[in-house]
């Protein structure tokens, strides 16, 4: 058995080990007993997206949680942001989302936030990996008279649905405006479409009818074709795809176009400016930002940072860095004036305020970035030695470089999670882009593939 814990909680196929009934029964028990203190009752928010699975994890978390003399609290399907509210406001001592974010219905996976909203840090995963591992949880339970009671909440959809309404500032309305929201057949079924419905928006849905297999299923932020094409026929203002667990966010405009999480990043960083709320003048993307970011940055005055990718290394470099927006061009965005963790509704109602606030269409808007051409390849690998210690790798990615000079750049870095290196190159035009791209990645496949 190897590390549970990947990039973002422990993830994998349901019903198989890791996401198996008697792994997280382990990972109830664990963090319970890691957080019980003498005279204290621990309290554990569980919730879950539309999985088939979500029924037999949140039935084994339970358990573990009740055996170690913890509370679970069942809150049902709600987005994972809406896990982590839910967490802080009722100052429980953890909360566990039972998601696979934008995987198929097949794969599962377990995230865990601490009291305060935020996820855990690599620290406390070890701990809780480290009492799994070692096997040793049987001989920590309480006696009968000491285990826990899990009870149900019922209230939670509503008052998650008022926190997302007061984000949306009180001196503009969405009246008027035409919506197509796509929930992914996932956790925004019922909250997205209510939240945009009671700030007085025109709201059409989409892919908002879950049977648990059905979830991210050629739909959501991933797969927007019938969110393009719904949009112009109902000649809506905007499109919204959220993914299945509603932590990302990808916008579509009035003319069907797609908008990456970059161009709504530069979009809501340049309102927060002008609002004289945007602090330290910064923005945190990643490394895989398109270019077209830093540069758009540099034309508004918006200091740039580029963090490893991951949204807990965005998250990380915002709270060091002391800045309150940040994000993926996948379309996971912290807006930490308003949440502690990414949520997809969030974004989609500062996207609003701002489309709102400037009186220009999301086409117009979106014009604030040039996206320059990007290419892609993943090369399979065999091993994953130091690629400066490459010297024909390094030679070709130092000679695409010099010949791109400021009109592109190039990124060369392994997948954390596959036997894989990921190309990227950007560059001024597509057909260079792809030449450059392929030309390193012939050589990355001779030298490790």
């Amino acid at each position: 058995m190897g590390r549970l814990f990947g990039t973002d909680g422990i993830r994998g196929e349901a019903n198989r080990y890791p996401m198996d009934a008697s792994t997280a029964f382990s990972v109830g028990q664990a963090i319970t007993y890691l957080l019980k203190k003498p005279n204290h009752r621990t309290r554990i928010i569980i919730g879950k997206d539309t999985r088939l699975s979500g029924y037999m994890l949140e039935g084994a978390l339970e358990s573990g949680i009740t055996s170690m003399g913890g509370h679970p609290y069942l809150v049902g399907v709600l987005p994972t942001p809406g896990i982590a509210f839910v967490t802080q406001s009722m100052r429980a001592d953890a909360g566990i989302v039972i998601s696979a974010s934008h995987n198929p219905y097949q794969d599962n996976g377990i995230k865990i936030f601490s009291g305060n909203g935020f996820k855990l840090s690599d620290d406390e995963e070890e701990q809780i990996e480290k009492l799994i591992l070692e096997n040793r949880l049987s001989e920590m339970v309480p006696p009968a008279r000491e285990m826990g009671q899990a009870f149900r909440l019922e209230d939670v959809h509503g008052r998650y649905i008022v926190f997302l309404k007061n984000t949306f500032p009180r001196d503009l309305t969405m009246e008027g405006l035409k919506m197509v929201l796509d929930t992914a057949n996932g956790a925004t079924y019922k909250i997205a479409p209510a939240t945009f419905f009671e700030l007085g928006a025109n709201v059409e849905v989409i892919h908002n009818t879950p049977n648990g297999l059905n979830i991210n299923d050629r739909c959501g932020s991933q797969h927007t074709q019938d969110l393009r094409r719904r949009v112009v026929e109902a000649q809506a203002d905007i499109g919204l795809a959220f993914d299945g667990d509603g932590d990302r966010l990808i916008a579509v405009d009035e003319k069907g176009r797609e908008i990456s999480g970059d161009q709504i990043l530069i979009i809501c960083a340049l309102h927060l400016k002008r609002k004289g709320r945007l602090k330290n003048d910064l923005l945190v993307s990643t490394v895989m930002s398109n270019l077209g970011l830093k540069l758009a940055c540099k034309k508004y005055g918006i200091r740039h940072h580029a963090s490893k990718v991951g949204d807990r290394y965005v998250l990380e470099d915002m709270l060091q860095l002391g800045a309150v927006i940040g994000g993926e061009d996948a379309g996971h965005m912290i807006f930490l004036d308003h949440h502690t963790t990414g949520d997809g509704i969030i974004t989609a109602i500062q996207l609003i305020a701002a489309m709102v606030e400037a009186g220009k269409p999301l086409s117009e808007l979106s014009k604030m970035m040039e996206i320059y051409p990007q290419k892609l390849i993943n090369v399979d690998v065999k091993s994953k030695p130091d690629l400066s210690s490459l010297p024909a790798v390094t030679k070709v990615i130092q000679q695409v470089e010099s010949e791109l000079g400021d009109n592109g750049r190039v990124l060369v870095r392994y997948s954390g999670t596959q036997n894989m290196c990921r190309v990227m190159v950007e560059g001024p035009t597509h057909e260079l882009t792809e030449q450059y791209c392929l030309q390193i990645a012939e050589v990355v496949k001779k030298a490790i593939g």
